[in-house]
């Protein structure tokens, strides 16, 4: 009875508080991830191995649910299909967390997590280069697009060359938690299945030519074999099956919003866990970022309603010069 209550008032909850719900947990999680990752560095965990133990996890995780959820609505395995799987899982899952983890080595949690916000207007910016995007400078959304790509390249960029004063320095005795404790929990789509099994490969083949050294490949204690599990089961699992709900029922414009929250809960941890100190060019990049974030999203959606409304003018004048017609060819047959 108590179950069914619950299950009733978890109904109830309209689709918007769901997906707001959904997405500060997938926050919250994959903010972990930075940390997690740093931390497993800092315990001599392989850069290549780590990695590749998260990705078998994810995919041991989420293949029953993948078979049996989205089995009636999977499409045939195509050569097409496994052509698109590799090129996805080579260069979407394997080279990006590749490049992830190495650049990790030689900075912060917290410059990951602002640089990450730093995507939609790169991916702005090189859609306009390739001629895949249009902008308008006469209207109030090519600015924003504009000035938003603007404002994120140039605090990618403070943050990349300028480091500037300490403006926060935690207590020496929060860099001792550096061995820090992991969440868990589950769910995912089948291209994301083939993708993933597509970057076990790339990444089996890669970290069994560069690491030779077979101690790598070993778990050494407790806090690894935790970090291991956070990365398969949270970061590569639970956050991207909620990534890819939200993108389905809002899409990608109301899920970038929540990117910036990310960064500043990115921020707290590292202070909390790593001893990380906050500089006034990383506050100051952050926030440019931030900024231009939302300028490009806010120009993405202005544009889209812009659209929407030039259409239903369209449509409209159509329908009146459509009828306008049809009266005179009544009054001239009278």
């Amino acid at each position: 009875m108590a179950a069914a209550g619950s299950g009733r008032r978890l109904c109830t909850v309209p689709e918007r508080a769901k997906l707001h719900m959904a997405l500060a947990i997938y926050q919250f999680g994959y903010s972990g991830n930075h940390i997690i990752f740093q931390a497993a560095l800092n315990m001599g965990v392989s850069k290549l191995v780590l990695p590749l133990y998260r990705n078998s996890i994810a995919v041991l995780l989420l293949f029953p649910f993948a078979y049996v959820l989205e089995k009636k609505d999977r499409p045939p395995l195509t050569i097409s299909f496994l052509i698109q799987f590799f090129l996805l899982g080579l260069v979407g899952i394997a080279f990006n967390h590749l490049s992830y983890m190495l650049g990790l080595n030689y900075t912060r949690p917290t410059f990951a997590s602002a640089i990450e916000n730093s995507v939609p207007a790169v991916t702005f910016l090189l859609a306009t280069l390739f001629r895949l995007e249009q902008v308008r400078l006469d209207r109030r959304d090519g600015k924003a697009k504009v000035l938003g790509t603007l404002a994120s390249v140039s605090g990618a960029s403070i943050i990349t060359l300028y480091k500037g004063p300490v403006i926060y320095s935690p207590s020496s005795s929060a860099t001792h938690l550096n061995q820090i404790i992991c969440y868990p929990a589950l769910m995912q789509r089948t291209q994301k299945i083939g993708s993933w099994v597509a970057s076990i490969v790339s990444y089996t083949a890669y970290a069994g030519v560069f690491e030779r050294d077979s101690n790598a490949w070993q778990v050494h204690s407790v806090g690894e074999l935790l970090c291991i599990l956070y990365a398969g089961v949270v970061s590569s699992g639970i956050a991207f099956a909620i990534q890819i709900w939200v993108v389905d029922k809002a899409g990608p414009v109301f899920f970038s919003l929540y990117l910036p929250i990310q960064t500043m809960l990115v921020a707290i941890m590292a202070a909390l866990r790593l001893g990380e100190e906050f500089y006034l060019g990383g506050v100051i990049g952050a926030l440019l970022i931030i900024m231009g974030l939302y300028l490009v999203v806010w120009g993405k959606n202005e544009e889209r309603k812009l659209g929407n409304d030039e259409f239903e003018s369209l449509s409209h004048k159509g329908m009146c010069s459509s009828q306008s017609s049809l009266v005179q060819t009544l009054l001239t047959a009278s």
